[in-house]
């Protein structure tokens, strides 16, 4: 395992700085704990309205083949490449509408606050996690029969961290370089868009 912690400009929490998306899985297998525990953290994530619009399909290569084979299937070929070992996939997914059947505008916004929820709880337990937006999803929403008021927003692969030295010399270079993140200045403003913070 490779641990690769942000070089962050102030100290920040382990936990945050800690979490990195790594490319390299062994294939063991995980736990139902473990997918549990990852699971009942992005069910306490904050949503707007405690709406709770996020819904996760979880496709674990152990339990259910054919369906992990299927979600496998609508990743791009770039990530197929790098993927093979993983366990299990994690199709992030948000109910677009309220319970009044109005837009919910916060969903997208909820649904990514419990998935990186499930990621730190992954790297809490020494486990690897990876979000993508690099799948089809078209095909996705075919495949697995999603209602038109749902998002397929993301998906995330999940296993144990493998050997780096496995992945081919592009990735591996990538998966051992140095975290970069644009400067703070860039990000964020003090009272006005673009002034400095």
């Amino acid at each position: 395992m490779i641990t690769k912690p942000a070089p962050t400009t102030v100290p920040i929490h382990e936990l945050l700085a800690g979490r990195w998306s790594p490319r390299a899985y062994s294939s063991e297998p995980l736990s139902r704990d473990q997918l549990h525990t990852m699971l009942e953290a992005a069910r306490w994530a904050p949503s707007s309205y405690n709406a709770q619009p996020w819904r996760f399909i979880v496709f674990d290569r152990t339990t259910d083949e054919v369906a992990f084979k299927r979600a496998f299937a609508t990743l791009v070929p770039f990530n197929q490449g790098w993927n093979g070992p993983a366990p299990v996939l994690i199709a992030v997914t948000t109910q677009k509408l309220t319970s009044k059947g109005e837009i919910n505008r916060c969903a997208a916004y909820d649904a990514g606050a419990a998935a990186m929820a499930l990621v730190l709880q992954a790297h809490a337990l020494g486990l690897a996690a990876h979000q993508m937006s690099g799948f089809d999803v078209p095909a996705f929403r075919s495949a697995f029969a999603i209602p038109a008021d749902v998002d397929v927003i993301a998906m995330i692969s999940l296993g144990h961290y493998g050997d780096v030295d496995k992945l081919d010399p592009v990735l591996r270079e990538r998966d051992k370089s140095v975290r970069q993140r644009q400067p703070l200045g860039e990000i964020a403003y003090g009272g006005a868009w673009k002034k400095a913070f």
